[in-house]
């Protein structure tokens, strides 16, 4: 028998925790590496991205896979809208490109749960595409983690 995953901070949440769990979501998403991106979630966690409903890591793990082939120079931020004990509203926006060079925003807004552990048991997502020229675009770091001084989204207008 091993000892259970821990995921800190963990639930109940504060507004600094809180702040912190989002960031993290944020960071690891702009990885863009599906298996450690999972690793976030319960093994059985529960999904509705869109009209799509991953079911469990390997499932999340083949969904983001999917994603990130799509979406070239996936750059995304997210930001605390509300928490309450164990769950955390988020909206974000993120910046891509398709294959034939189009620029898009997409923007949304996340529900999460967690368990006891810290892992998120369920992620319900609601996802706007907006497309827009290049030099509209207004998160240029380079890929991988947002920079500590980048603008986050109220700063950006958005």
């Amino acid at each position: 028998m091993h000892a259970p995953e821990l995921r800190p901070p963990l639930p109940p949440f504060d507004r600094d925790s809180a702040m912190l769990k989002v960031r993290l979501a944020e960071d690891g998403w702009n990885s863009r590496d599906p298996a450690r991106v999972a690793q976030a979630y319960t093994e059985d966690s529960q999904w509705r991205n869109r009209a799509e409903f991953p079911r469990g890591r390997a499932q999340i793990i083949e969904f983001l896979s999917r994603k990130w082939r799509r979406e070239h120079e996936y750059r995304l931020i997210k930001e605390l809208w509300a928490h309450d004990g164990a769950r955390i509203a988020v909206r974000f926006a993120y910046e891509w490109r398709d294959e034939s060079g189009q620029w898009f925003r997409s923007y949304g807004n996340e529900n999460w749960e967690f368990a006891a552990d810290g892992l998120m048991q369920r992620r319900y997502a609601c996802i706007n595409d907006l497309p827009i020229r290049e030099d509209e675009r207004l998160f240029r770091w380079p890929l991988g983690r947002r920079p500590d001084g980048h603008p986050g989204l109220s700063e950006l207008g958005l």
